[in-house]
């Protein structure tokens, strides 16, 4: 019985790991994903280290550098070692070894930490020149030491739970990527009687950087960690010792959620499930002070059961630097990126109604360049039309006080029907979800927990309304999360529409969401996992037809990842039959262009810039009558098989045009574009007779348009 239930469990881990591929085969006709990913991140790094971007920006680019890379240890590396564990038949399955991918992840890794290291160094001495200082305990005025002693004890004293580690049988728990401090209470002369201690450095609950009072006309900064650090002796009071020091330690889990196949229960009881039992994932790094002592670190490990662990990083006396995303304003204006207001759309600035004005035309919003509020709006006015029956909407990820949600309830007071298909297994948002989950069902809303099997990724909000004897679609499709939040960040397209073709569409995929077993047919939108796959290869090979008979063509992409190996070998096929290729790819691109005989036609940048790139836009020549389309998928894997995607066509003219200007603007950097190459060394793209940058180019061509429109 045992080895029959062993042999399941094989068979488990062998149908998860085909669907963890890394790349089809270990050739130099691709980029490895995990490397690649490291290689974005690393440009995320250029940003903190260009002396040209505001200082206090630096330091946030610095904090999401960090941010990403928790992540990346969390999920990526966390898969390479199930894949590990799984034994030499993982490399038989992806094509790799996941041993030599996980040897030069540690390897960049390095590398990245210590331009890191750098660029902090950098960053907080160019401060320093402007009287601005992060201290640390060893270096407060009588003033600060002052303020502090009341901090301390008012604050963080009552939040601190010092765990006494030599009179305990086990090491307490350690969370996921939460900071401890672990101390060594040192009795000089008699070490078996000297204390060791783990301290919980409540960053959740208290501000992570603490405003002092200033220092003549310096301006200072202390880390919640130095505080802790400054109450030591307070804390440890009733000890006899010589010395005492803290030294902080961090540990990364696995966050890969299984979710249980048990048939009586729900997807919503699988998902919270599986959330606590993501808490006790299996370790994948150890970060510690490289400063502590061997015998705290030794006493350490050995207690945690990690002494054998590969992934120990040594590191500096700070970890958690995803915090510097939340540094306090401490400077001037000039320290930080010009402020500019979402302007107007210039199709609904003179509209009282959406819904009058997505009759006149569609609309392409372009966010965060304009105000993702129009979406809200929409949703509020159709809470309280009498003539509005029914909403329903896709949700991915939502903003923590949810204007989306807030409207979506009020639509159901006001007696609306709504529908809400909310996925649970949105990484990292799945408490969240849970939560807004629990609060649409309490208010009524019909909710659809996704498709079993299938993640729902699609951006989707359809709105059924009466107009005279006519049953009217409004229908928003979008490249984005519906969520005010990230849309200030996030750049992102979101089309609305009336238009026939569309809508009825849309309401057939709200359709596949109740009831699986009906497949449709699209004529207007792409979908996955139905078609997404063969559509885009379809429209592809057209491309390559027409080049070999000597047409124009060509294919412009924009996408977030590019991954998957057909589609690489189709883009591939493309080059070699003279179709002209242009895509940026913000992150991972597996594709090696620029190689002779090859991908010698096809040309990859990735910009890097202010807000991040998220959109996904295709454009096909189709010898000359172009096939214009936003999506929410990117080319990878999951997008394509394991997801339920939607790519829309525009089909307005003017409105293509908006998109191809937003294409060309993105080819045209030469200030934040790098260029993507088989060496992944991120040269920034540069030359031409003027300067270019997307972001702002962008922003001043709408607000021209806009000028245009009202002057009209």
């Amino acid at each position: 019985m045992a080895l029959l239930s062993s042999a399941y469990g094989n068979l488990l881990t062998s149908l998860k790991l085909k669907k963890m591929s890394l790349m089809s085969r270990e050739v130099d006709d691709y980029i490895n994903r995990e490397i690649s990913w490291l290689s974005f991140n690393e440009r995320v790094l250029q940003e903190a280290k260009d002396d040209k971007v505001p200082l206090l920006e630096r330091l946030k680019f610095l904090g999401i550098f960090s941010s990403n890379l928790d992540e990346f240890f969390s999920v990526r590396v966390g898969t390479l070692q199930r894949m590990i564990d799984a034994g030499v038949r993982s490399k038989v399955m992806v094509g790799v070894s996941p041993k030599k991918v996980m040897k030069q992840v540690h390897s960049n890794v390095l590398r990245l930490r210590d331009d890191f290291d750098k660029a902090f160094t950098e960053v907080t001495q160019e401060l320093e020149k402007h009287n601005i200082f992060i201290v640390d305990e060893t270096q407060l005025d009588d003033a600060q030491k002052s303020f502090l002693k009341v901090y301390f004890q008012t604050k963080v004293r009552p939040r601190l739970i010092p765990v006494m580690l030599k009179d305990i049988p086990d090491f307490p728990y350690l969370k996921n990527q939460v900071i401890y401090l672990l101390i060594d209470v040192r009795k000089k002369w008699n070490p078996q009687a000297s204390k060791f201690a783990l301290i919980e450095v409540p960053a959740d609950v208290l501000p992570r950087f603490i405003m002092l009072p200033d220092s003549g006309d310096k301006k200072c900064v202390i880390m919640l960690d130095d505080v802790i650090r400054f109450g030591l002796d307070d804390i440890f009071s009733t000890f006899d010792y010589d010395s005492i020091g803290a030294y902080t330690i961090k540990l990364t889990r696995d966050a890969e959620l299984d979710i249980d196949d048990d048939v009586t229960k729900s997807f919503f009881e699988k998902v919270s499930e599986s959330l606590e039992e993501r808490k006790k994932g299996q370790p994948v790094r150890f970060v510690y002070d490289r400063e502590m002592p061997y015998y705290l670190l030794d006493f350490a490990l050995t207690r945690l059961g990690i002494q054998k662990f590969e992934n120990l990083v040594p590191g500096g006396k700070y970890h958690n630097a995803k915090d510097f995303m939340g540094f306090p304003d401490v400077g001037p204006d000039s320290f930080y990126y010009e402020k500019k207001n979402p302007l107007p759309h210039k199709d609904l600035v003179t509209h009282k109604s959406i819904f009058a004005a997505i009759r006149e035309n569609d609309i392409l919003l372009h966010y965060p360049y304009q105000s993702f509020d129009y979406f809200i709006d929409l949703l509020r006015e159709a809470a309280i039309d009498p003539n509005v029956s029914s909403i329903k909407v896709t949700l991915y990820r939502v903003a923590r006080n949810s204007n989306v949600i807030n409207a979506l309830i009020n639509a159901i007071t006001n007696g609306k029907s709504v529908t809400v298909v909310i996925e649970l297994q949105a990484r990292f948002d799945e408490e969240s979800n849970i939560y807004w989950t629990q609060k649409l069902e309490d208010a009524g809303a019909r909710i659809i927990d996704g498709v079993p099997g299938l993640k729902v990724h699609s951006k989707l909000c359809h709105i059924t309304r009466t107009e005279g004897d006519k049953t009217v679609h409004y229908s928003c499709i979008g490249t984005g999360n519906f969520n005010e939040s990230t849309a200030k960040l996030y750049c992102d397209h979101m089309l609305m529409t009336c238009d026939r073709d569309i809508t009825n569409e849309v309401e057939k995929v709200f359709d596949f969401f109740s009831h699986n077993y009906k497949i449709y047919d699209y004529k207007h939108l792409i979908v996955a996992p139905l078609q997404m796959r063969n559509a885009f290869e379809k429209y592809i090979d057209n491309e390559i037809k027409n080049a070999r008979a000597g047409k124009s063509a060509y294919i412009h992409v924009k996408i977030n990842s590019l991954v998957d190996s057909e589609m690489i070998n189709k883009l591939y096929e493309a080059s070699k039959a003279g179709v002209m290729v242009r895509m940026i790819v913000r992150g991972i691109c597996s594709l090696v262009p620029g190689v002779k005989g090859l991908s010698e036609n096809i040309e990859v940048i990735s910009i890097v810039d202010k807000y991040l790139e998220h959109s996904r836009i295709f454009i096909f020549c189709n010898d000359g009558d172009e096939r214009y389309f936003i999506s929410s998928a990117d080319w990878m894997v999951r997008n394509l098989d394991r997801r339920v995607e939607v790519a829309t066509p525009i089909y307005d003219k003017a409105l293509q045009e908006e998109l191809k200007m937003y294409m060309e603007f993105q080819f045209m950097d030469n200030t934040k574009a790098r260029i993507i190459n088989d060496v992944q060394d991120n040269k920034y793209r540069r030359g031409g007779d003027r300067v270019y940058r997307a972001q702002e180019d962008t922003y001043t061509f709408l607000e021209e348009q806009l000028k245009n429109e009202v002057i009209n």
